[in-house]
């Protein structure tokens, strides 16, 4: 059952006729809960790796093709495009959830829970969605439905994009291949050109914030990533006879060491911050024994895309002259990720509005300080006006500051708050017609 409102306006003379209209998206949303609680427990337990999504590709589109939704695929191996004509005139718009689960084995105790496995770079490894993907594609299918099912309040074309690899690909090297997938492979394989959006619009379910609240910024939401990896050649010999050697594993802490130098002493930390760490070392068989060859993988962070550029630019001479120093020879190989996922400022000023319809003003939240994590979704930002926001999915009732974090085998989302991430969908598509002219004009303005 809808429910309605009514306005009466009366003049001294006379009373104009009662007019009277339906808050039919809330309506709508409650109706259609059971049913994105349903989607979200089935992609939960039947999570797929990225780049491999083909299960979770095909309910996507069963599901679209059900509701009337123009379904388009054949981007970036298994990525999904969605198209809603809406009964009114307007701007074309884009909607995008990730869709890939983690190497991760769940511990969460669900009876949903997964208990599916994969095969990670040539190894079966156990397969959760710990990052909320799940409810990210079943929130935008739940938008969907009720979007087509209401087209003709619509302004405009909708444009849902479900995307692949957003964490990385199983079965590619992430280094040397990451163009083909995620974002960047649904830009270069067509997906947001017919017909092309004019703004788009993400949300990202996060740990340690309560549900059916919903967190934005103006700016840089989320950091920069970038791949690194070293492969430091040196000279092997016994362990009691280094001067035989050129010891790579002398060389490779030296370079570890040096790598903290590059923000703490060469970056303008005033402009932003800067990460370099390195998580994995590999080298030797023996305690005994220097080997020849070392290998490190790291990651690079930053919330300003100068000071990004700097550490890319500057880094590979760092660590080549340390390993020189050390008569060892250095291999560095750097995979640009992702950029800083920066909001429009003009339309996160404007859609404000819409996220307050969302939640109310209690539950809306201006953060201080972006994410630390980085989304692939930044390559989107590139190309047109965007938003991205946050969804709380921690229990009201738990202790946010140990709530088990995003990528954590106990991660859990309260389905709770799924509702409103349809909802927050919704509220962009009807919102944003009102303010597009305003936003690509300052958009224009800006890329002058």
């Amino acid at each position: 059952m809808e429910l309605f409102k009514k306005i009466s306006l009366c003049l001294p003379f006379f009373c104009l006729s009662t007019i009277t209209y339906a808050d039919w998206v809330s309506d709508s949303v409650k109706n259609t809960e059971a049913h994105t609680i349903q989607m979200r427990h089935h992609l939960h337990q039947h999570p797929e790796l990225g780049n491999l999504e083909f299960k979770t590709s095909a309910f996507v589109q069963k599901e679209l093709k059900s509701y009337g939704i123009e379904v388009k695929k054949g981007f970036a191996k298994t990525g999904v495009i969605g198209i809603l004509k809406g009964g009114q005139p307007g701007p074309v718009i884009a909607l995008r959830a990730d869709m890939d689960g983690l190497p991760v084995e769940e511990k969460t105790g669900l009876a949903f829970a997964s208990k599916d496995k994969g095969i990670y770079q040539g190894k079966e490894v156990s397969v959760m969605h710990a990052c909320g993907h799940d409810t990210h594609t079943a929130m935008l299918l739940g938008a969907a439905k009720i979007l087509a099912a209401n087209k003709d309040k619509v302004k405009g074309t909708v444009v849902f994009v479900f995307q692949p690899a957003e964490e990385g690909g199983a079965d590619i090297d992430n280094l040397t291949q990451i163009n083909e997938i995620g974002s960047r492979k649904m830009i270069s394989d067509g997906a947001l050109n017919n017909p092309k959006p004019e703004a788009i619009f993400g949300l990202h379910v996060m740990s340690g914030m309560p549900v059916n609240h919903l967190y934005y910024k103006a700016g840089a939401i989320l950091n920069s990533a970038d791949n690194l990896r070293v492969q430091l050649n040196g000279q092997q010999a016994h362990g009691s006879m280094p001067w035989l050697s050129h010891d790579p594993i002398v060389a490779s802490a030296q370079v570890i060491n040096n790598l903290q130098t590059m923000v703490s002493r060469r970056i303008d930390l005033t402009q932003g911050m800067g990460v370099v760490s390195i998580g994995s070392i590999q080298a030797g068989t023996a305690g005994n024994v220097i080997p020849d060859q070392v290998n490190l993988l790291g990651t690079i962070r930053s919330n300003n895309e100068g000071i990004r550029q700097q550490i890319l630019e500057q880094l590979p001479e760092m660590i080549q002259s340390t390993a020189a120093a050390n008569q060892v020879k250095a291999h560095v190989e750097i995979s640009p990720y992702s950029p800083v996922t920066m909001n429009d400022n003009a339309l996160t000023e404007a859609m404000i509005p819409a996220l307050e319809k969302a939640v109310g003003k209690e539950k809306l939240h201006l953060l201080e300080h972006n994410a630390s994590g980085s989304e692939d979704f930044a390559y989107y930002g590139k190309l047109m006006p965007s938003l991205f926001v946050f969804l709380g999915a921690t229990p009201t009732d738990h202790d946010m500051s140990k709530a088990a974090a995003n990528h954590s085998p106990m991660f859990i989302v309260d389905d709770a708050t799924l509702k409103t991430g349809v909802e927050t969908h919704i509220r962009f598509v009807l919102d944003y017609p009102n303010v597009a002219e305003q936003v690509q004009s300052a958009w224009k303005n800006n890329k002058s």
